[in-house]
C-alpha cells in the first residue's frame, strides 16, 4: 500500500522510545491528536473549500439551516419532558466551530423561547482546534458556549442533542492484514540506516485479549472478517474505538438524542473480498491519497465506518437506534427540495448568487460525495415506555422527490 517514507524527527523519538514499532492505531492517534505535532492536536489542518478538506457546514449555511429545524423538534420534545432543566446542543469534534457558529443565530431566530434555555457545549480534545473555535465564536455568543470533555460531562450528565459530525471516522482504527489464512495486526515500523530514518507498514501478532474483543465485535454485529474468497494480503479496518466512545457519550447524557453523521458502509459492502485495501485515506490540500504515512501530523487520516458495528456499539452502551439515512435523503426530508424551488424565483440580478447556492446544495446531496454521508439517529432515556415513542425525527421520513427542474434550473 505505502512504501518507506521519511520519518519526521518528533515521530522518530516516539518510535525509538516504543521499541521501533507501534500498532497502526497508535500511529494514527499520534499523527492526528498529538497536542504539539498532530494534525488536529496542533491545529495544522484547516477545514473548508480552500483548506485541506471541505465538510457540509464549511460550504455555507444551508446545511445548518436545514438541520436546525430537526434540532428544534428534538429540543422542544426534551423541553416538554424536562420543563425545569437547561438544554444543551453538544458539538463533538467541532472542527473550526463552523456548525455551532451557524446554529446559534438560527436557534435564536427560529426558537427564541427555547434558546433562552440553551447552552452550546463543544467537546474538543485538540488544543489547536479549540483555540480556533474560540476565535470563531467570539467572546460573547448569543447562546452561551462552553468547552469540556466527555469525561467531565460524566460527572454532570446533560439533557440535549449531541451531534457527532464527521468525527467517528477519524477515531484511530486497527488495520488487519490477511496473511497465509491468518489475520495479522498492521504495524508502523522504524528503519534507521545511517543518518536516514524511515517508516513503513509491517505486520505483527494479533492474539490475546485484543483478538478476543475483535471476535466478539464480529459476532455481535454480524461482520464476517475476512470474507470468503479474500486473497493473501487482503487488508481492512476494525473500529475498536467506536464502542468506548459510545460508552462515554452515553454516560455524558441523561436524556437526549445522538446524531452521527459520517461516511459508512453496510458490512456486506465494507468487508468484501473485492475491497482488498479497506477504506483508509489521507487528505491534505484537497487531495486524497492512500499514502497515510507521509506527512505525519500535517494531513487528515480517515476510514469509513461499518453501519452495523456502529449501531451495535451504540445499543450495547445504552443508546436506542431510531434509524439511518443517507445525507441526500435526510436533507430532502428536511426541506432541501423547497430550497431549490425558491432559488428559481430569485430575480435576475441575483442569478450569480442563485447559481452558487444551487451548486452548494447539489454538492450536499451528490451521492458520489457528501450525499453519501450516513445520518444515524439514536436516543437515550432514563426511562423508556412502549407507549412513549419518539416521533420527531422528520429526517427519517420518506423525502419528497427532487424534480429535474430543481436541479437543472436556478
Amino acid at each position: 500500500m505505502v512504501s518507506d517514507v521519511c520519518c519526521p524527527a518528533w515521530l522518530l523519538d516516539r518510535l525509538r522510545q516504543s521499541g521501533g514499532e507501534i500498532p497502526f492505531s497508535m500511529f494514527m492517534d499520534w499523527a492526528l491528536h498529538d497536542p504539539v505535532h498532530g494534525a488536529y492536536g496542533a491545529g495544522h489542518l484547516t477545514v473548508g473549500p480552500d483548506g485541506d478538506f471541505a465538510t457540509s457546514p464549511s460550504l455555507g449555511e444551508d446545511f445548518a439551516d436545514l438541520l436546525v429545524d430537526q434540532l428544534v423538534d428534538w429540543l422542544g420534545d426534551l423541553g416538554e419532558r424536562h420543563p425545569d432543566d437547561r438544554l444543551s446542543v453538544v458539538d463533538v469534534g467541532p472542527g473550526e466551530g463552523t456548525l455551532t457558529a451557524q446554529l446559534i443565530p438560527l436557534l435564536r431566530r427560529k426558537a427564541p423561547a427555547l434558546a433562552e434555555r440553551l447552552d452550546c457545549v463543544l467537546v474538543e480534545c485538540n488544543p489547536g482546534m479549540e483555540s480556533r473555535q474560540k476565535q470563531r465564536l467570539g467572546a460573547s455568543p448569543a447562546i452561551p458556549c462552553r468547552w469540556t470533555s466527555l469525561e467531565d460531562l460524566r460527572r454532570n450528565p446533560l439533557i440535549g442533542v449531541v451531534v457527532a459530525h464527521e468525527l467517528l471516522d477519524a477515531l484511530p482504527v486497527e488495520r488487519l492484514v490477511l496473511r497465509a489464512g491468518t489475520l495479522h495486526r498492521q504495524m508502523v515500523r522504524l528503519r534507521v540506516e545511517g543518518a536516514s530514518a524511515q517508516i513503513h507498514l509491517a505486520e505483527g501478532s494479533f492474539e490475546g485479549e485484543l483478538r478476543a474483543q475483535f471476535q466478539e465485535d464480529c459476532a455481535r454485529s454480524g461482520m464476517v472478517i475476512p470474507p470468503a474468497g479474500a486473497e493473501d494480503g487482503w487488508t481492512t479496518e476494525w473500529h475498536a474505538s467506536v464502542s468506548p466512545w459510545m460508552r462515554d457519550a452515553a454516560a455524558a447524557v441523561r436524556q437526549g438524542v445522538l446524531l452521527v453523521v459520517d461516511y459508512a458502509y453496510e458490512a456486506d459492502r465494507y468487508y468484501t473480498r473485492h475491497r482488498s485495501d479497506g477504506t483508509l485515506l489521507a487528505y491534505r490540500e484537497q487531495v486524497a491519497t492512500h499514502d497515510v504515512l507521509r506527512n505525519a501530523g500535517t494531513q487528515d487520516i480517515t476510514a469509513h465506518l461499518c453501519v452495523e458495528a456502529v449501531v451495535e456499539a451504540a445499543e450495547r452502551n445504552g443508546w436506542m437506534h431510531e434509524g439511518q439515512r443517507r445525507q441526500g435523503e435526510a436533507l430532502l426530508a428536511l426541506g432541501l427540495a423547497e430550497r431549490f424551488t425558491a432559488l428559481q424565483s430569485l430575480p435576475a440580478e441575483q442569478l450569480s448568487e442563485a447559481l452558487q447556492r444551487r451548486e452548494t446544495l447539489l454538492r450536499l446531496v451528490d451521492p458520489a460525495c457528501l450525499g453519501d454521508l450516513r445520518w444515524m439517529v439514536f436516543h437515550r432515556q432514563s426511562e423508556r415506555r412502549e407507549d412513549d415513542p419518539w416521533t420527531r425525527s422528520r429526517l427519517l421520513h420518506d423525502p419528497p422527490a427532487l424534480s429535474a427542474g430543481s436541479s437543472d434550473t436556478a
